[in-house]
């Protein structure tokens, strides 16, 4: 068991890198639960038509994570071998990156939103107003546009911090910039304190508002305090990166960003093919992701500790240690992921109850619900080994792991039980749930055969 479970240091650690992030993401997500609830109170077709939206801009937020993951890898290994001039150029190539793709998806939404948003609108036995989900969805993307620009920028800052191991800022910027949008969501949404009632504009622009709050704190205390953050200072003086170093995180990212890409748009497609099934369906899912993202905080915390955590001992050169603190890793992982699928299980037919909608939606919801709890702990196993072997740079194994194992595998059984068989959409989402049980062996080959144990840090050369 020793193989399995560390000392009390080794979990203090964990811990301190896991749950600033648990507690900020855990914090977002439950106040985009408010959110949702708030927007649900209006009606079915207001909630649908936000819920649509969120699916695109979720896809933005997976690119972002993308375009940051090749030069994050390299800045924990860096940041573990004590080079600021590598942490620097690997925030450089964030800044760059994530810039080109938020003006990449802000045409794809300016130009193709309105026919994106009609793929998800089916007639379903449930029946719903699909033109007035399309009005809904239309205004609300028009002020997403807003903050996208500002969001990516957050999240430069706030995963260089996280890698430098400043966990703390962006939690405490994340927690005020929920407040903010909570609270003006309430205002906007409902016209309290004398403001005019909006309506979805109110979400959107409340949501808009928080993320420029969020990028004020943490890029201000960055530059504030360039003791801790020796990356900061002449971090804007050049945009210039070496080529060796450019490269390199060049050949690390990209299969990641194309990989995440993929995921994020085979996710969508994935609830599009839930669609066909009907409005009834867009909405119950989208009850049962809002809960779902709250507790899915606890194994992407856990992920994302196993990537920041296992990429230092790597930079540092200690392959042994690297193994065995990522089995430790691993293990806690599934273990906090059983607690949580045992909470949402008990969940599940209390929460659909809260939003004003119709009794088969709040049903389908709670079916939805029950699935993603009995399937937690195998998302645990299977995101923490995606970062395990991203942590190691091994990108064309993760990406042929996460990405193309969802395209080859799971989309073509879910889109073709979709659309050539008369299924029903709870069966249908289980099966789509379980295909990551063939991942998850996958996983464990892959992460046993030990291909992920190398230093990059001392790959690059010269960091000037």
């Amino acid at each position: 068991m020793n193989r399995f479970i560390g000392d009390r240091q080794f979990y203090k650690r964990v811990l301190l890198v896991a749950v600033p992030i648990m507690i900020q993401n855990g914090i977002t997500n439950f106040v985009s639960m408010l959110d949702n609830i708030m927007v649900g109170q209006i009606g079915t077709e207001p909630m649908s038509g936000v819920a649509i939206v969120n699916q695109f801009m979720f896809v933005f937020f997976i690119c972002l994570i993308g375009a940051n993951a090749g030069a994050g890898i390299m800045g924990a290994q860096y940041f573990g071998s004590g080079n600021n001039d590598g942490v620097r150029n690997a925030f450089r190539f964030k800044i760059l990156s994530c810039f080109a793709i938020t003006v990449v998806c802000m045409l794809v939404l300016v130009l193709f939103g309105d026919n994106l948003i009609s793929a998800f609108l089916h007639e379903g036995e449930g029946g719903g107003n699909l033109a007035e989900t399309l009005k809904y969805g239309e205004e609300y993307m028009k002020v997403m546009y807003i903050g996208m620009i500002p969001f990516a920028l957050t999240q430069v800052y706030s995963s260089t911090l996280r890698e430098t191991g400043q966990t703390v800022v962006p939690m405490a910027a994340g927690i005020a910039a929920v407040c903010v949008n909570l609270f003006f969501n309430y205002v906007l949404i409902f016209g309290k304190f004398g403001a005019p009632a909006l309506g979805v504009v109110g979400a959107a622009a409340a949501t808009s508002l928080s993320r420029f709050v969020e990028l004020a704190l943490v890029a201000l205390w960055t530059h504030r305090n360039h003791e801790k953050n020796p990356f900061i200072v002449r971090a804007y003086s050049s945009f210039r990166i070496p080529k060796n170093v450019a490269a390199h995180i060049f050949r690390v990212g990209v299969p990641l960003l194309i990989n995440e890409v993929l995921w994020a748009l085979g996710v969508a497609l994935l609830t599009q093919c839930y669609s066909v099934r009907g409005l009834d369906v867009v909405a119950a899912v989208n009850i049962s992701n809002t809960l779902s993202n709250v507790f899915n905080v606890v194994f992407i915390s856990m992920g994302n500790a196993t990537g920041i955590i296992i990429g230092q001992v790597l930079g540092s050169g200690d392959l042994k240690r690297a193994r065995d603190e990522d089995t430790k890793l691993i293990s806690f992982s599934v273990f906090c992921c059983i607690i949580t699928g045992l909470v949402m299980f008990s969940l599940a037919s209390l929460f659909p109850q809260i939003y004003n909608t119709s009794e088969s939606i709040q049903a389908l919801a709670a079916s939805f619900i029950r699935i993603v709890g009995l399937c937690m702990p195998v998302f645990g196993f299977v995101n923490a080994a995606y970062f395990t072997l991203r942590s190691g740079g091994k990108t064309l194994i993760t990406f042929l792991f996460d990405s193309g194992f969802m395209w080859v595998f799971a989309i073509p059984i879910v889109f073709c039980l979709s659309r050539f068989t008369m299924m029903p959409i709870v069966p249908l989402y289980l099966i789509s749930q379980l295909t990551d049980l063939v991942k998850c062996i996958i996983g464990f080959v892959l992460v046993k055969r030990g291909s992920w144990l190398h230093n990059l840090a001392v790959d690059t050369g010269n960091y000037q």
